[in-house]
């Protein structure tokens, strides 16, 4: 294995000189850095990792705590979030909780074993224990996609209430009336603020909230899939759905499928975080768009702000969603409305 020593000695430098290439640790004339470099090229020399996270205080990592990694939307934000880190110097560790609250505390165990730098957080549920360690432990944490107004961390938000105030306002400016909204489980704050939209645009048009057109479902596809059987099998069903994610919508679309309905003729659609797929269904899905990638970038920017001024006032930001309007929706006909009860 080639030393410090030998680079110094085909390089024509010192081993300090050598050492202050690596590690930036003092001013080197570009000349002698690329002499330098050179040698370390030519003898196939790899720093030492851990040697110089000793020497620096930090490893150069990240940790990434995600509840689902197997929804795109989390894919996608993620994969923006391990780009821009990379480009920043920074490796990152993705855990995935699979929404399961101890899972999530024994990753914290292990990514502050493995002295991460910091941490992006997006939690299983709103229990905030685990965040609670990690502002006791003084690790640099940004949480993201969650609120937790009680603690002094940064965050980085959507606006899901406006998400579902647009989208449950399109299906009402095409002339729906009855209109369906399967939201997430009840205790993840985004779902709620997404239900709360729908409730508020309903009530707007002077539309009634009824709870047998609220049901609640999983972020997964089968969970769409099954709530909205159940919903438009009813006597007097929905013209019109609300899915508080795109995967629902997808289940979604599937029944209706089943339930001999057309998209949208019969029955108009909108889905949530406008994930790559949303696009390529058939009709192609209207849904409503989070900004991923400046989640993503907002969040890493935070953490990187947050380990060098640990001091710092918390951060908070929510960015605005907006409404992709594609395939999937119709206006509602005014002629006799489906009975769900008809095809159930």
């Amino acid at each position: 294995m080639t030393t410090i020593k030998q680079v110094a000695a085909h390089a024509g430098v010192s081993s300090a000189t050598v050492s202050h290439v690596i590690n930036g640790t003092r001013y080197v004339s570009e000349a002698v850095q690329e002499q330098v470099k050179r040698a370390m090229r030519e003898l196939d020399y790899r720093p030492n990792a851990l040697a110089r996270s000793l020497r620096s205080g930090q490893t150069h990592t990240l940790g990434m705590i995600l509840p689902d990694s197997a929804n795109p939307f989390f894919a996608e934000v993620g994969h923006s979030i391990e780009i821009a880190a990379f480009e920043a110097g920074y490796s990152v560790i993705l855990c995935n909780t699979e929404n399961d609250f101890e899972k999530e505390s024994l990753y914290i165990d292990v990514l502050t074993n493995k002295q991460v730098d910091g941490m992006i957080f997006v939690a299983t549920g709103e229990r905030s224990d685990s965040l609670k360690n990690l502002v006791e432990m003084k690790i640099p944490t940004v949480v993201m996609d969650r609120d937790f107004p009680g603690l002094e961390l940064d965050l980085v938000l959507a606006d899901s209430f406006q998400g579902g105030v647009l989208a449950t306002q399109h299906l009402i400016s095409l002339g729906h009336k009855r209109i369906g909204c399967i939201a997430g489980p009840s205790s993840i704050n985004p779902s709620s603020r997404r239900l709360a939209g729908y409730k508020h645009a309903l009530q707007a048009a002077n539309l009634m909230s009824e709870p047998e057109l609220i049901m609640n479902g999983d972020f997964h596809p089968e969970s769409g899939w099954e709530t909205s059987r159940v919903m438009l099998s009813q006597r007097d069903a929905p013209t019109a759905i609300f899915a508080c994610n795109d995967l629902m919508a997808m289940g979604v679309l599937r029944a209706a499928t089943e339930l001999g309905l057309r998209v949208p003729d019969d029955l108009a659609l909108v889905g949530y975080d406008d994930i790559e797929l949303a696009s390529y269904t058939n009709p192609p899905l209207t849904t409503i768009k989070q900004p991923k990638v400046a989640m993503g970038l907002a969040t890493l920017d935070f953490l990187l702000g947050r380990i060098k001024d640990q001091q710092a006032a918390p951060q908070r930001m929510v960015l605005p969603v907006s409404l992709v309007t594609r395939g999937s929706c119709g206006a509602q006909k005014l002629t006799k409305p489906f009975s769900g009860g008809e095809h159930g």
